[in-house]
């Protein structure tokens, strides 16, 4: 079978664009953040290790966990908002039940969120200047007695 270099490049163009498209459909997936940290909480009752995912792009900040049908215990994502300000959180698109816990810049919990609402467009403020906020899974707080005014440790509040 004999093509002309019309038909050729007809179909070049046809199977770039099947590419192209299923590339976009891809990359358009849910946006993960790029690393994972270590990250204690010294309570009362001890040190909770907890392994995050660093939320620092605008992009990452936007999607934080989002689309997410599970978050292990655990686990969490650190978002960073330097400088310390005060912060808007929501649940939009999140399916899983969050504790937004609020860190002020010297590392210290200012406020903790607990049990927000899946899916939810009600906004959850920080009530004060904050430099991250810490998500972690439904009753993490509580499980672990995580109080306003305990200590955080990672290296965005100068330690560890």
């Amino acid at each position: 079978m004999k093509l002309d270099r019309n038909t050729v490049w007809s179909l070049a163009r046809g199977w770039l664009a099947a590419i192209l498209v299923a590339g976009l459909a891809v990359a358009s997936g849910p946006v993960r953040a790029a690393s994972f940290q270590p990250l204690e909480i010294v309570t009362k009752s001890g040190v909770q290790v907890f392994s995050v995912e660093m939320a620092t792009t605008d992009e990452e900040k936007q999607t934080g966990l989002m689309y997410r049908k599970e978050l292990a215990d655990g686990k969490g994502m650190l978002f960073d908002f330097n400088p310390e300000q005060e912060v808007s959180m929501w649940m939009k698109n999140t399916y899983v039940s969050l504790d937004m816990i609020f860190i002020r810049a010297d590392g210290r919990i200012l406020r903790i969120a607990e049990n927000t609402e899946p899916l939810s467009t009600k906004i959850i403020s920080s009530r004060g200047p904050a430099r991250a906020v810490l998500e972690v899974v439904a009753g993490t707080a509580q499980k672990y007695g995580i109080r306003p005014g305990d200590r955080v440790g990672h290296p965005l509040f100068g330690s560890k």
